[in-house]
C-alpha cells in the first residue's frame, strides 16, 4: 500500500509539474510576437507598430496601404501581410516585403525577395488575379484588385 501512495503522489506531482510548463508557454508566443514587431521596428527604416488585436499586430509603412503581422494561428506559426497602393508594386515594396519576411521567418532576404516577386509577377491573364503557391516552405497568397495587390506570406506550424 506504501509503494501505491507514492507512485500516485509522484503521478501527481509529475502532472503538474507538466501542467504548468505548458500554461507557462502561451504567454511566451504573444511575447514573441511583440519581439519580432519591435525587431521590424528597429531593423526597417519606417516601419510604426500600431495596435495589437487579438493575434494580430498592426504596422504601418509609407510603402505599403496595409501591412500586418499575424501569430500562431490554426494553422500557420506566423504571418505577414502586406499591401501595396498600386496595381504593379514597385521594387521598393518588395524590398520592403523581403526586408520584413527576412525577419519574421528567419530565412535570406534574396529568397523572400524572389518568391514575392514571382507571386506577384504570376498574377495576369492566364492565372487570374489570385495567385497561391509555395517557395522555400513559405506560402504566399498574392491577390489584386483594380487599382493595389497584397501579399500574404505565412510558413506552417510543423515546418
Amino acid at each position: 500500500m506504501r509503494t501505491a501512495f507514492r507512485r500516485s503522489t509522484m503521478l501527481a506531482a509529475m502532472l503538474l509539474a507538466a501542467l504548468a510548463l505548458t500554461a507557462s508557454g502561451t504567454p511566451a508566443r504573444a511575447d514573441r510576437c511583440e519581439d519580432i514587431a519591435k525587431e521590424l521596428k528597429a531593423q526597417v527604416d519606417g516601419v510604426k507598430i500600431g495596435i495589437t488585436t487579438g493575434k494580430t499586430i498592426y504596422l504601418s509603412h509609407p510603402l505599403a496601404r496595409e501591412f500586418s503581422l499575424g501569430c500562431r494561428g490554426a494553422n500557420f506559426s506566423n504571418e505577414l501581410y502586406v499591401k501595396a497602393d498600386r496595381r504593379k508594386p514597385k521594387p521598393e515594396f518588395f524590398q520592403l516585403v523581403a526586408s520584413a519576411g527576412a525577419i519574421v521567418f528567419t530565412i535570406p532576404k534574396p529568397d523572400v525577395l524572389t518568391g514575392s516577386t514571382r507571386c506577384i509577377s504570376r498574377m495576369g491573364l492566364l492565372r487570374g488575379d489570385s495567385v497561391k503557391m509555395r517557395f522555400r516552405r513559405l506560402n504566399m497568397e498574392c491577390t489584386r484588385t483594380r487599382n493595389e495587390a497584397a501579399i500574404a506570406i505565412t510558413r506552417g506550424k510543423d515546418e
